[in-house]
């Protein structure tokens, strides 16, 4: 049986941070594009969701400046500031082609601790990998002399494979800094970091894998089916294909029979597996205060070796299957 996570703080990688076990995923605060925001939600929303987190005792907050065109770093950077409290703040550079290469990520981090308006980013991240716009040796440097300065505290990366983030990691290790996390996509219907090598490359080096999409973007709440997909640009995504709904079908009926045992949503149960996965930390998307108190419930259950066993059967064919997104 795996213990509850409550009040419990785990280390990102090597770095010198130490946060909650689980995150708050902060891309839909501000986006209009995606996430419809200005539609489906609103400021108040975001302040709901945001002190539900703080209720909650969660600390740590991912954003990007890719994010809503900046928006949502805003309102992270706003709320931290308001809360009053040391909380933990990451973000990541989006390495456009033509944006200038390596040379481009300081005057970026500049206009990120701008609309955050904290004086340093804890954690920098690079949003993906492209050899040709940041190459990784050079890339790590530039990262490494901003930690020098005090304007970073660690250094991630996001969607690397495991012999980029091997190359990441080296290429920091050469300046004595530590590669702190690999944010990359990992759920229970996105299971390909176990068998692709990220995640074992992680352990090896001792980088946290910080999971995106722990929910698949609502798939594993529960509340939609073939016949019922959420609106908006959502309803393109692969996620919500009628095949891939049904074929979730499965590992969702074996998530309500865990939460009934529980007493909780299956929400709370797919992040709660996650938490049972050493060496990772799900960042868990929420555009209401009821949608992290839901979350936030992982943090409190334990499963037991026969419940992880019946998610990890019923997702078994998730680890081998095409990327749902």
């Amino acid at each position: 049986m795996t213990r509850a996570t409550q009040n419990r703080r785990v280390r990102l990688g090597r770095s010198p941070l130490e946060i909650t076990p689980l995150g708050v995923g902060c891309w839909a605060w501000g986006d209009r594009r995606f996430w419809r925001y200005g539609d489906d939600l609103g400021p108040r929303n975001v302040v709901d969701a945001f002190d539900a987190s703080l209720k909650a005792g969660l600390d740590f907050y991912d954003t990007a400046e890719a994010y809503g065109a900046g928006k949502s770093e805003q309102f992270v950077g706003w709320l931290a500031r308001q809360s009053g409290r040391q909380l933990v703040v990451a973000t990541k550079y989006a390495p456009l082609a033509g944006r200038g290469g390596p040379d481009a990520i300081p005057k970026a981090l500049a206009r990120s601790l701008v609309r955050t308006g904290l004086s340093r980013i804890d954690l920098y991240q690079i949003h993906w990998p492209d050899r040709d716009e940041v190459p990784i040796g050079p890339t790590m440097s530039v990262l490494a002399e901003l930690v020098a300065s005090d304007r970073i505290r660690a250094v991630g990366v996001s969607n690397f494979s495991a012999a980029e983030m091997r190359e990441a990691h080296a290429a920091l290790a050469r300046r004595g800094v530590p590669l702190a996390s690999n944010q990359v996509h990992y759920s229970l219907l996105h299971r390909s970091p176990e068998v692709d090598g990220v995640l074992d490359t992680c352990r090896e080096l001792g980088v946290t894998l910080l999971a995106y999409s722990p929910l698949e973007q609502g798939l594993l709440t529960g509340k939609y089916s073939v016949d019922s997909i959420p609106p908006g640009p959502r309803a393109a995504t692969p996620s919500f294909a009628p095949a891939n709904v049904a074929a979730a079908a499965p590992v969702i009926a074996t998530l309500r029979a865990v939460a009934g045992a529980h007493g909780v949503e299956p929400a709370a149960v797919a992040l709660a597996w996650c938490l049972t996965k050493p060496d990772v930390v799900p960042l868990a998307g929420a555009k209401t205060g009821a949608q992290v108190a839901c979350n936030a419930q992982a943090l409190a259950i334990e499963l037991s070796d026969g419940e992880i066993a019946s998610l990890d059967a019923a997702s078994e064919a998730w680890r081998t299957r095409p990327a749902l997104a």
